[in-house]
């Protein structure tokens, strides 16, 4: 009864940790998108999470219906993301790292100043959920399986794309752009399509951040958000959209699980977070010496050899 009685107690947390686990997870696709299968490399990948949710929280407050408040914010993070490419993506890959990383904190640092719109650090409360009237006691537990349909949808759409004729251009593109331009290829309106499609998936995982925060303001959408994405693609193995799930969970997962180790260790809580940021890089570097290619990547999927 007791045991029975602790996990009833803990249930609420692993609820919110799988929740937000599989936001990022659906974050971290639309990311591999871009990097694991076209090879553009995108360190402003948060940018488009912010745009997704202030949109969205901002258009509902305006008495825009919640629906289109969310294909607003998703079709926005599109146009910028599209808009964004136009004129980097006919230069070398780094100029797309460069322009995404400052565009980040542009929009960062608008949402900070600009408080006649986004009442700055202040931050927007979220007006209304989906179907929050409905939901009685912890809406957590209806929006964690909502959440979750949202990324089984992702996951098998993704999956449908890249392995149909549209996704192997991508993969040609990121292996070696001249063989598809050399077979009439529009090798830049292919990357842009990536782009696009990326920043809509990172636009409805910000929408959807909003509604498990209930509170948005510009310190959600730090640069470290992106990289969080990026952790989970080089866990997982990039170019696996499965591999970019996993390691989606297994971040968050270790996030979570640390956290019980504070009470154990002689450290701070600042201490324990650098601590833990430390583990996750040291996992990395063991993976990246040994596994390469991610937990369940392929070693011909590697980007990196480019």
């Amino acid at each position: 009864m007791i045991e029975i009685g602790i996990e009833i107690e803990y249930l609420p947390y692993i609820i919110t940790v799988l929740l937000i686990a599989s936001i990022y997870a659906i974050f971290s696709l639309g990311l591999n998108l871009e990097w694991g299968f076209t090879g553009l490399v995108n360190f402003g990948h948060v940018a488009f999470l912010a745009i997704g949710a202030y949109t969205t929280v901002l258009l509902n407050l305006s008495g825009v219906p919640l629906i289109l408040s969310v294909i607003a914010g998703v079709a926005l993070a599109g146009l910028c993301g599209g808009l964004l490419g136009i004129p980097t993506l006919k230069l070398r890959e780094d100029y797309l790292a460069i322009v995404t990383i400052g565009f980040a904190e542009i929009i960062r640092f608008f949402l900070l100043n600009e408080e006649w719109l986004t009442r700055g650090p202040m931050g927007v409360h979220v007006s209304s959920r989906p179907f929050e009237e409905l939901i009685p006691g912890d809406y957590n537990f209806f929006l964690f399986p909502f959440v979750l349909g949202v990324l089984v949808i992702c996951y098998l759409l993704l999956e449908k794309l890249v392995k149909s004729p549209w996704g192997r251009v991508l993969k040609s593109i990121r292996e070696d752009e001249d063989v598809p331009a050399s077979l009439g290829k529009n090798v830049f309106s292919y990357k842009i399509q990536a782009l696009v499609l990326g920043s809509m998936i990172a636009g409805f995982a910000g929408s959807l951040l909003a509604f498990y925060l209930q509170y948005i303001n510009p310190r959600n959408f730090m640069p470290i958000e992106t990289f969080y994405a990026w952790i989970a693609v080089v866990l997982g193995g990039s170019g696996n959209n499965r591999g970019t799930i996993l390691g989606a969970f297994i971040l968050w997962a270790f996030f979570s699980g640390t956290r019980f180790a504070q009470g154990h260790l002689p450290f701070s809580p600042t201490q324990m977070g650098a601590l833990r940021i430390l583990f996750i890089g040291l996992l990395l570097i063991l993976i990246m010496m040994f596994k390469p290619e991610g937990l369940l990547g392929k070693k011909e999927e590697l980007t990196l050899a480019k």
